[in-house]
């Protein structure tokens, strides 16, 4: 930081990181944060969600939690809107975050193949 106006700059780039996670949104996002998630590499997909949120504009706030419950589906990231939907996407790598966001968030539309239904489907099949 040389001058004021670094500082300013960096104030409103921390505020819009504030607001990709508190703000009124019509979505949701929370990343499993665990132990277990983090293990699997939840921590890159929280920031890429974060980074992505914020760069893109996109109508959802970005949280964490802790244990979902399901380790072995980790990473975990579940969305839940306003209309008090709710889709569970599992083994998340950025890539998928960014699909998820872009198709599920701003599209409407769930990402099915990521989804926990349809890694169940795939278990039964094998």
């Amino acid at each position: 930081m040389k001058s004021l106006e670094d500082l300013k700059r960096m104030r409103e780039e921390a505020l819009k990181r504030v607001e990709v996670r508190e703000g009124g949104k019509d979505y949701r996002v929370v990343v499993g944060m665990a132990t277990c998630g983090i293990a699997a590499g939840a921590r890159p997909v929280l920031n890429k969600l974060v980074e992505e949120a914020a760069d893109k504009a996109y109508n959802c706030t970005i949280t964490q939690t802790g244990c979902i419950g399901m380790c072995v589906y980790e990473p975990i990231v579940e969305v839940y809107g306003k209309d008090g939907s709710h889709t569970t996407y599992v083994h998340v790598d950025p890539d998928k975050a960014v699909k998820i966001l872009k198709q599920h968030i701003g599209q409407g539309e769930i990402v099915e193949e990521y989804t926990v239904n349809a890694a169940l489907a795939a278990e039964k099949e094998a």
